[in-house]
Parts: C-alpha cells; structure tokens; sequence
C-alpha cells in the first residue's frame, strides 16, 4: 500500500497497466464470429478456397468464421463492403486476382487496392491451364504457336471477360509468341467454358481447379500451365516458360482486412492462417483442387500486391483491355 501513496509511482503503474499487450483488447481476440468476406458468388474458386480453410480456422479458435458471399462488379462490391468496415478483426476479406487487375481495369473504384487493406496472408496460388479443343490439330505449345503463326487472326480464344485473369494471361501469351489469336470475352468463366467445349472457340487460360476435370474426361486437350514449373497433378503438361522464357502468371488469392486493424490482430490472424495451411488434411484438399497452398508474412504479401498491381497496368495496357 505504501507503494501507491506516491503519486510518481501511482503514475508508473497505470502506463504499465494500459500499455502491457496481456491486457490489450487483442489478447482475447476472437471473442465472436469473424465475418468473412467473400467479394464473388458462391461456387466459384475464391468461395471454394474460402469454404475449404475456414471451418478449420475456426475450429482452431473455437469462433465461427462465417463466410458472407457479397458478388458484384468483378468483385468491386464486396471489396468495397469490407473496406468500409470496422477495423476490429471481426470482418476479414477472402480476394482474388481481380484485387491487383481491378486497379487497372476499372475507372474510380470506390476504394483504394493498397490503402484500404492491411494485407494478412496469401492463401493459394493457382496456375491457369491453357487448353484446346479436340478438333483443333495441336498437342504442344510449340504446335499452337506454329498453327496460330500460318493463320494470323483466324484462331480465337474465350475468356471469363474481358481484363481478367483468363484474359491477361492469354494476352501476355499472344505477345511473348508473336502470335495473333483473337479474344471472344465472355459473361464468365462456365460460358466461356461451354463455348469451348462446343468448339465455338479453339483455346482458352482456364482456371486449373476448373480446366482439370475436363482435361481428365478428354474433353480438353492440355497444352501449358502458365506457372513457371509444372504442376504435380499434370506432370506431363509442360510449363509455358518452358517454351517462351519470362512467361508465368499465376493468380494469388489472399485474405486482407480493413485498414486500421491493429498489429497484434493482423499478427494473430496471419499465424493462424500458417498453421491451417499447414494441416495436411488441409493442404491435400487445396492441392486435389489445383490450388498451392501459398502463405508469408503480411508486409511480403503488401510487397507482392504492389508488384502484381504494378505488372497487370503493364499487361492492360499492351492488351487494350
């Protein structure tokens, strides 16, 4: 009692009290459901990939992580949701590669890409499969590139829309080859997809996760991965870089949280995606999917937004798109 007769000293134990991080609001965190912002419709890959960590998360904490589906304007309007929100750890936000492609393809997004959002983890990394019809007479990237060269303009390819990953991804091809396949954009990927099963259009940059199952019925006809190794599931389809050296385009998808949230939360939030993902039942599930399962530290994936966002303005804008 003696001690806290002292003013000075009264003083002294009130900063450790306030200051001392056992004490601070993130040392309990999470005490309520965290609500997980998935910016797309459900069914497609980012709500997949969502659904697929996060009962495990949760399950981790003892929390509910309940994913909310907010689709809309390639993503705009859940992105814009999450960025709006409060910046407490209890709203969290599940992006594709539309994050560092809208930036550039976009006029006036309602939110800044980098500003906005405190980057947590990347989550996946998935490849794009570039497939062909049946029908068309070529089993390698060299035979396409070959075919493409002696019909100029005469071969197309089908994307999920225009300035996508899909899209940019063949894009990018087009010029590293010199080559002149024309691009037919589509209201998504599943009808860009029936198109090229029905041989409206001969090649298309599918999603691994969704271009796999059709490869497998012989539907497809693989030709290239766009990452820069090949992929463990299709050993024999060769990498595009292995052909056209410098050439990888993979699409990372991530979780950010609202700018503002605080250090300690983004840390805890981060260190427990890493150990999810490094669960084996985990990382079997992602890998059956074409997903790789990808994490780092928060300020390497605010590195990797800002390099991605860099090089798509590249790309965009050589495409047109």
């Amino acid at each position: 009692m003696k001690i806290l007769s002292s003013p000075r000293a009264a003083i002294f134990l009130m900063s450790v009290f306030f200051s001392c991080p056992v004490l601070s609001a993130t040392s309990s965190y999470p005490e309520r459901p965290i609500r997980l912002i998935v910016p797309f419709s459900a069914g497609g890959n980012t709500d997949i990939f969502a659904r697929t960590i996060a009962p495990f998360i949760g399950e981790q904490w003892g929390q509910q992580i309940v994913v909310d589906n907010r689709g809309g304007a390639g993503g705009v309007v859940g992105t814009t949701i999450a960025s709006e929100a409060t910046p407490d750890g209890y709203t969290i936000i599940f992006v594709s590669g539309s994050h560092v492609v809208n930036p550039s393809v976009r006029k006036n997004l309602p939110y800044d890409a980098i500003k906005d959002f405190v980057p947590i983890s990347l989550v996946v990394d998935v490849a794009n499969l570039l497939v062909a019809h049946p029908s068309v007479p070529v089993k390698s990237i060299p035979e396409m590139i070959k075919l493409a060269k002696s019909r100029p303009g005469k071969l197309n390819y089908g994307s999920s829309g225009t300035g996508t990953f899909a899209h940019l991804s063949f894009a990018s091809f087009n010029s590293m080859s010199g080559v002149q396949i024309q691009h037919i954009p589509y209201k998504g990927n599943g009808p860009a997809t029936v198109a090229l099963l029905g041989g409206q259009v001969q090649f298309m940059m599918g999603a691994q996760p969704a271009a796999m199952p059709h490869v497998r019925a012989k539907r497809l006809v693989p030709l290239g991965i766009t990452s820069q190794k090949r992929s463990p599931l299709l050993p024999d389809v060769a990498a595009i870089a292995e052909f056209l050296p410098g050439y990888e385009f993979t699409q990372g998808f991530g979780i950010l949280a609202p700018a503002g949230t605080p250090q300690g939360i983004v840390e805890t939030l981060n260190k427990k995606i890493v150990e999810v993902l490094n669960m084996p039942e985990v990382r079997k599930s992602l890998l059956n999917q074409g997903a790789v399962p990808t994490t780092n530290t928060p300020a390497e994936y605010a590195e990797d937004i800002r390099a991605e966002i860099s090089k798509l303005a590249k790309v965009v804008k050589d495409s047109g798109a």
